[in-house]
């Protein structure tokens, strides 16, 4: 049976009486209707799921923008002050945006979003940062070669970095601290 909306109404189509002669609650206008019910649940959660995962997509972009193409893998050091300065990487806004207020005054919805973000990334690299392991020349190539989708970072190793130097392998998708 189909279930998306054009392979029912195509498949209503082919039929002798085509879809402008259905009446309100014949056969095929419900499934018409469930169809389309079906069409709108599948796209909003797909939505839902693009905007979950567009953060992470982010941080991979923000380490692919910040490795020169001569790079061929960092050390421990190198990928800590990385991500210093990827957490690190709103606090001129911030900066702007408390001068910009006047005394007294509560701070903005951006700036208050731009501190939450920075202290949950401060958070996470104590626990442990997710982030591709850039320590190995492979995963450094596959970055650089990276398309933007999620679906391209499946072939790539992911580490957890901690603040104190320490290195955990993780898994992909990020699921808790893996």
């Amino acid at each position: 049976m189909p279930k998306s909306l054009q392979k029912v109404q195509k498949h209503i189509s082919k039929k002798r009486g085509a879809v402008d002669a259905l009446h309100e609650n014949s056969r095929d206008a419900k499934l018409l209707r469930r169809a389309g019910i079906r069409d709108d649940r599948v796209a909003r959660i797909s939505a839902t799921m693009a905007r979950g995962r567009q953060s992470h997509v982010d941080r991979i972009r923000y380490f692919r923008e910040s490795i020169s193409e001569e790079t061929v893998s960092f050390s421990d050091n190198d990928m800590a002050d990385l991500v210093t300065r990827f957490i690190n990487r709103s606090v001129p806004e911030i900066e702007q945006l408390q001068s910009e207020r006047r005394k007294g005054r509560p701070p903005s919805k951006r700036e208050e979003a731009l501190l939450q973000r920075t202290d949950a990334e401060n958070k996470e690299f104590k626990t442990g940062f997710w982030m591709p392991d850039l320590s190995q020349e492979d995963v450094v190539k596959a970055l650089s070669k990276w398309n933007e989708n999620w679906s391209g970072l499946s072939s790539m190793k992911f580490i957890r970095l901690t603040k104190d130097g320490g290195k955990q392998a993780s898994s992909f998708p990020p699921k808790g601290l893996s």
